[in-house]
């Protein structure tokens, strides 16, 4: 089950004890180590505590429930899908080494499995065999692609993928994207260069998206990398990798919290199929320790 560790704990915490000032330490040291921060941490503790004082409640299991009720408000699905016959672009951002080019191939394999026509465009230019590493996903998953030599202007890149997905009828493009960029400066520069293409050619505002792919485990870096991208370029959504029981699952809470972003996909493996879309009810329970689903 997905954050198993981190729920047994805190269904632990919530069984079979009174409410009192103990209570709501341990619970608080316990979010605070889940990567929820301490700033939502309070927050979330004031609430509860309030909830108990105005409920009467005395026992913190009869919480349990109404701390998901809580954490729910901060947490949405994204729940759009392209549009056929339109040309859609998705561009996938994220630093190096959080998967995202592999999860690109995730993503091309769930929407030709719903019946869109996928492109892939190879933008990630600067890293070392990123255009080879996701030539060969393309070609083990029988994809399209268009790439250019490593060095290539990013714009060029999606320059062609987007003038062969409208002569071949395409639904979707899946671009990846640079992620050596340490600074908000080059980031937008790059980004900003890749937008002015997309709308130049036509592409609708509805059917562009930007999607941030963060490392499950990787807690409140997490959260930072959500908030420096999405200042540098606004984002539409999140994408979550690497999510088992090493991941806590906190700094997804926060980012929604801070930032509005919903959770679009998660990744709960290393083959092509192991994606989903993200379920709100079961990341809930999984990470509160409410049972199995």
């Amino acid at each position: 089950m997905f954050f198993k560790k981190f729920g047994d704990k805190l269904r632990s915490l919530f069984g079979g004890r009174k409410i009192d000032e103990a209570f709501f330490e341990e619970l608080e040291d316990t979010l605070i180590e889940g990567d929820l921060g301490a700033r939502l941490t309070e927050e979330i503790s004031e609430r509860l505590r309030e909830i108990a004082r105005k409920e009467s409640i005395t026992e913190a299991s009869q919480l349990q429930l109404r701390m998901k009720d809580i954490l729910s408000e901060y947490i949405q699905p994204y729940t759009e899908e392209p549009r056929k016959g339109e040309l859609s672009v998705y561009m996938i951002l994220g630093v190096n080494g959080v998967g995202k080019t592999t999860t690109i191939a995730k993503m091309s394999r769930y929407f030709t499995g719903k019946g869109y026509k996928v492109l892939l465009a190879a933008a990630d230019t600067f890293r070392a065999a990123a255009v080879d590493q996701l030539d060969i996903h393309a070609q083990r998953l029988g994809m399209r692609i268009v790439k250019q030599q490593m060095g290539s202007d990013p714009g060029a890149v999606i320059y062609d993928a987007i003038t062969s997905a409208q002569s071949h009828g395409d639904d979707l493009i899946l671009a990846d994207t640079a992620g050596r960029m340490h600074n908000k400066e080059n980031l937008m520069r790059e980004l900003k260069k890749m937008d002015k293409v997309i709308h130049a050619r036509g592409i609708k505002e509805e059917n562009y998206r930007k999607f941030l792919v963060i490392d499950a485990t990787t807690g409140q870096n997490g959260v930072s990398q959500a908030t420096l991208f999405n200042e540098a370029v606004p984002l539409d959504g999140i994408i979550l990798t690497k999510y088992d029981s090493a991941a806590k699952g906190g700094a997804l809470v926060q980012i929604g919290r801070t930032l509005s972003l919903p959770v679009v996909f998660v990744c709960v493996g290393e083959g092509y199929d192991d994606i989903r879309r993200f379920d709100k009810d079961e990341f809930l329970d999984s990470l509160l320790g409410l049972g199995e689903r």
